[in-house]
Formats: C-alpha cells, sequence, structure tokens
C-alpha cells in the first residue's frame, strides 16, 4: 500500500460520495481519473487490504427500530448447513458462528433480524425456527436498545511533524 492508496482509504472510509459518479469525485480529492481509483480498490480488494466494498445502511434510519439478535443452539454438525439457508432470508443481515461459553451460553449461530416492529422481528423469527425444525434445541432474541457503531475501520493519519521554520 503506498501514500495513493492511503489518501484513496482516507477519502472514502467515511462513505463514498452520494453522486451519480461516485469515484470521479474520490479522483479529484486525490488526484486521479476515475478508472485508476477504482483499479486501485480493486487491487487493495484482492490484496487483503480493504474487505469490501459496500452500503453500511442505518436500519434506525430507515425504520426498522426493533433489530433483534436471534441466538440459536443447533447441533454443531449440522451448523453450516443451516446456517446458510439463514443467511439466505432477505430479512437477516448477518448470521455467523459462534462458540459455545457452556454452561451458561449454549448458542453457537448467530442471525440479525430487522424489523420496523417487536412483532414483524418475531415473526420472522418464527419463520428461522421453522426453517430451522427439529435442529433448534433453544434459541432467544436479544432486541437491539441503541446504535453503538455504525462504521468500520479508521485508518488514522500520521501525526504532523512541523517541519523547519513552522
Amino acid at each position: 500500500m503506498d501514500e495513493i492508496d492511503r489518501k484513496i482509504i482516507a477519502a472514502t472510509q467515511n462513505g463514498l460520495p452520494l453522486t451519480p459518479h461516485p469515484y470521479a469525485e474520490v479522483g479529484k480529492e486525490v488526484g486521479l481519473p476515475s478508472e485508476e481509483v477504482m483499479s486501485r480498490m480493486q487491487a487493495m480488494l484482492d490484496n487483503g487490504i480493504i474487505r469490501r466494498i459496500g452500503i453500511i445502511p442505518n436500519h434506525y434510519k430507515l425504520g426498522f427500530k426493533s433489530n433483534g439478535m436471534t441466538v440459536w443452539d443447533i447441533p454443531d454438525d449440522q451448523i453450516d448447513q443451516l446456517g446458510e439457508a439463514v443467511g439466505q432470508l432477505d430479512f437477516v443481515s448477518h448470521c455467523y458462528q459462534r462458540p459455545r461459553h457452556l454452561p451458561d451460553w449454549s448458542y453457537n449461530l448467530f442471525a440479525m433480524v430487522h424489523g420496523k416492529t417487536r412483532n414483524e422481528v418475531l415473526t420472522k423469527t418464527e419463520e428461522i425456527s421453522a426453517l430451522l425444525g427439529d435442529a433448534v434445541q433453544g434459541h432467544e432474541i436479544l432486541f437491539s436498545k441503541q446504535i453503538l457503531k455504525k462504521t468500520g475501520f479508521r485508518l488514522q493519519q500520521p501525526p504532523h511533524t512541523p517541519k523547519e521554520g513552522e
């Protein structure tokens, strides 16, 4: 990663400009044509410097204020198959496996469900339960109370070192 890549990251880490040509806007800011901005961002993706380019919606601002992390206790030997099926549901934004912490925490599958009302989340959770069927050994819904973070990693700018005469 060179200094130009750092400038691109700094220019985009709070989001792409909401314009018809966002890469052209970023290019203006860093002094590159939009094609080179896109090429460099693709190279950073390919090399694992950045993980993804995507939308990070604020569900609360979109009206989805009753969000719940559903947690499921399912057999470990079925988690890949069942987790994949749950992750494909259009109302699930995050679905992943986490280790159990027995005896207090038996849940190993997590799926974030978004809804405009608490009843909507409950109904969607029933859909997940039906999909998982007899594999469900227990589950809970942990309803969100507030958003604590809606950003990813932030590239730190190096501290300014005054040059002679400043």
